[in-house]
């Protein structure tokens, strides 16, 4: 993906979740990038956050909610 603008309801409705967990994937992701982590898309772009929503539309990137295994009840 080469454009720099990357529209919030495509990139919604790609990984049927809120915006909220789409910031903080991306925002994640834009960390990673930024402390050295290899680009997973070919971008014209410099900007960490910029790649790191071009790698969610492209699907290589994505939310994962981590679910708490069963508890075991003191009974």
């Amino acid at each position: 993906m080469t454009a720099s603008y990357i529209p919030l309801e495509k990139l919604l409705k790609k990984q049927n979740t809120s915006l909220y967990k789409l910031v903080l994937t991306a925002a994640a992701r834009a960390n990673e990038l930024i402390q050295g982590a290899q680009p997973l898309v070919a971008s014209q772009c410099k900007k960490a956050t910029t790649i790191a929503l071009e790698e969610i539309a492209d699907g290589k990137v994505r939310y994962e909610e981590n679910k708490p295994k069963g508890k075991k009840s003191s009974e």
